[in-house]
């Protein structure tokens, strides 16, 4: 099984989301993020970045469940990263069962599936609300699912998502058009790196 990150990695959803950040991070006492901003968001890791821009842990989960909550305002406008319909298409044919887990609202993506005709490729959307948690949002979605670590790979754009990956021993492809730079992913020594979508099914197969 094929188990997909969302935003950033399926859905070009990221600059959405700090325009949504920018509109409420005055009213959480936070920092804004400016264009010069969106390079160090690249090329750092979210444990730097929530302390520079004066996220603290007790905001940070009401952050995110209001830009969860924001977000569906313009989940409609969103579309898929370049390649990435046709990439699914591809996996979709060769066999591939497929999932989605996410920090976001699992309304928000059922109505971008929806809208981008995308609904059918994907066996289940697994929310789980810790940004840093996400090795037991895995554990979590192995239990009911019946799933074990060694039955699925997974697809994301953070160095977060490398850091639950480890942790649990998970094989992941690190995919650079999302929030993290070639760079800083390749630090964290993912077992595969894509630099576009259609690369995804060799290196899956190769893992």
């Amino acid at each position: 099984m094929i188990l997909f990150d969302f935003d950033g990695t399926i859905a070009n959803s990221i600059m959405l989301a700090l325009e949504v950040y920018n509109q409420i991070a005055p009213e959480y006492d936070c920092i804004q993020i400016d264009e010069k901003g969106h390079k160090v968001l690249a090329s750092s890791r979210p444990q730097e970045l929530l302390k520079k821009y004066g996220v603290s842990p007790r905001k940070l989960t009401s952050l995110i469940l209001r830009i969860r909550k924001e977000m569906r305002h313009s989940i409609s406008e969103l579309k898929p990263i370049k390649g990435m319909k046709e990439t699914l298409h591809h996996l979709y044919k060769e066999g591939y069962a497929m999932g989605i887990v996410t920090s976001n609202a699992r309304k928000n993506v059922q109505l971008f599936l929806k809208n981008n005709g995308l609904e059918d490729y994907f066996q289940f959307i697994y929310s789980g609300k810790s940004m840093f948690g996400k090795d037991k949002v895995f554990k979590r979605l192995f239990r009911q699912k019946g799933l074990s670590a060694e039955e699925v790979i997974y697809v994301g754009d953070e160095t977060r998502d490398i850091e639950a990956c480890k942790k649990t021993g998970i094989p992941i492809i690190a995919v650079t058009w999302g929030m993290n730079n070639r760079e800083i992913l390749l630090t964290l020594e993912p077992e595969g790196l894509a630099e576009r979508p259609d690369e995804i099914p060799g290196l899956v197969q190769q893992i």
